[in-house]
């Protein structure tokens, strides 16, 4: 059986030839085929195979099935549109099943995906399997001026899938380095709308987090049959990218429940799977860091998260993210040892020296047609920066340029650069310790 490769080489996870395929329990495959006919007023295989996620045979298998069990009968009214289709309508068995099933679960549409089956898709796309070549990463931060070294020191780390702790002074890229290290990864992947557990059903995809692919609708009339190609249970996703920042707190790892709808929704590192996490700003939670690192040491290791359900029940789904930790703080001030030795990677991301500020300072004031004034260059230089102890920061010159513009546009003057305006956007970039009258 061939499995369609998707573009970046991730095979596809095959659509299910039969009823048997499935893996899922004939109950609750019944249940949301009645719940779906109920909520969605679908009276058509065709549109039910849409709304279901699952190829026209196997759906159809699924309407004898539950024609069967009396559930539900045929119209014996053809369909306006289509003559070749039987309608299908529920019994009054039907819909007092449809109903005692929403008291249960108010899930309906896509069927889920069985945990077992979907780790098989994980497996097939992980970010582990991803190589990026220096050019990628270097084309993804392409926009940044970054020291030579340091595209030697994220190559191997990205490339190994393993976890990665940047640190070093605030306001020198290490968000956008993560930005730029999503960037780079590239292929598509298969996000799962819904996978199930025990008979419980958690809703993965999340148009928030997951961007997907357009598919080319199927023509008709083609001779070419695409549909088939892959399981549309799945959604057909660029690597997905979590960010987080000081919001962050332990419980949103953890599965949420939705008591009025019954289902559960992945946590954050669940939907971020095959794609990025990136936990801005470390030490900044309300939970302490080494909280936070203790609670991704074993799924770090071992390729695995625990996670529980409302009855206390525990169990496994896979952990395949590429977790990025960036932190203003010495590793040292915030971790113990042994989470340090876990966490694969430790990049330094320093400020620029006063040769690499120059540089950068001239490049984007070339970019925003700002004129260089020498003078002004040196009021900067030996006048500001040695009153903070001439700590650069590659967030400065930006800064510094674009309030000198916002000025001239106000005064209606020509973008220039002068001692005086230079003050000016200093002032703005640091706040004067003072004391505040209440």
């Amino acid at each position: 059986m061939s499995h369609e490769l998707g573009q970046g080489g991730v095979e596809a996870p095959p659509a299910p030839r039969r009823l048997d395929d499935m893996q899922l329990s004939m109950v609750m495959m019944r249940d949301i085929l009645l719940k779906t006919m109920f909520r969605m007023n679908l009276d058509m295989v065709s549109d039910l195979s849409r709304a279901l996620c699952l190829p026209i045979p196997v759906a159809q298998e699924l309407v004898d099935v539950a024609r069967g069990q009396k559930m539900l009968e045929a119209t014996g009214t053809l369909s306006a549109t289509s003559s070749s289709e039987m309608g299908y309508q529920l019994t009054d068995a039907g819909k007092a099943r449809a109903q005692d099933a929403l008291s249960q679960s108010e899930y309906y549409g896509a069927m889920p995906v069985p945990m077992d089956i979907y780790a098989q898709q994980v497996k097939r796309q992980s970010v582990r399997n991803i190589k990026i070549t220096r050019q990628q990463l270097m084309s993804a931060m392409g926009h940044l001026i970054l020291p030579p070294n340091l595209i030697d020191q994220l190559g191997p780390a990205v490339t190994s899938g393993r976890s990665i702790l940047m640190y070093g002074p605030p306001g020198n890229g290490k968000s956008s380095i993560s930005n730029g290290i999503r960037d780079a990864l590239g292929d598509k992947i298969y996000v799962p709308r819904a996978i199930e557990y025990s008979g419980q059903v958690i809703t993965v995809f999340d148009p928030i987090v997951h961007t997907a692919v357009a598919e080319e609708e199927e023509d008709p009339t083609s001779l070419r049959r695409t549909t088939g190609r892959f399981d549309t249970r799945y959604v057909r996703c660029e690597r997905p990218t979590v960010i987080t920042g000081g919001e962050l707190t332990l419980d949103m790892l953890d599965l949420v429940y939705n008591p009025n709808a019954r289902t559960y929704q992945a946590p954050l590192q669940l939907k971020s799977t095959g794609g990025v996490f990136i936990v801005d700003d470390l030490g900044r939670q309300a939970d302490p860091p080494q909280a936070l690192i203790n609670r991704w040491i074993v799924p770090l290791e071992e390729g695995k998260d625990i996670l529980a359900l409302q009855s206390g029940e525990k169990f496994e789904v896979p952990f395949d993210t590429l977790v990025i930790f960036s932190t203003n703080f010495h590793p040292n001030d915030i971790f113990d040892k042994a989470a340090l030795r876990r966490i694969f990677f430790k990049i330094k991301i320093d400020g620029p020296d006063q040769a690499d500020f120059l540089k950068i300072f001239a490049l984007i004031a070339r970019k925003k047609k700002m004129p260089l004034d020498e003078k002004s260059l040196l009021h900067l230089l030996k006048k500001k920066y040695p009153t903070i102890d001439n700590v650069y920061a590659n967030y400065q010159p930006v800064f510094l340029i674009d309030q000198m513009i916002a000025i001239c546009e106000f005064e209606g003057i020509p973008y220039q650069m002068t001692p005086e305006l230079i003050d000016r956007a200093w002032a703005n970039m640091f706040v004067k310790d003072e004391v505040i009258v209440r």
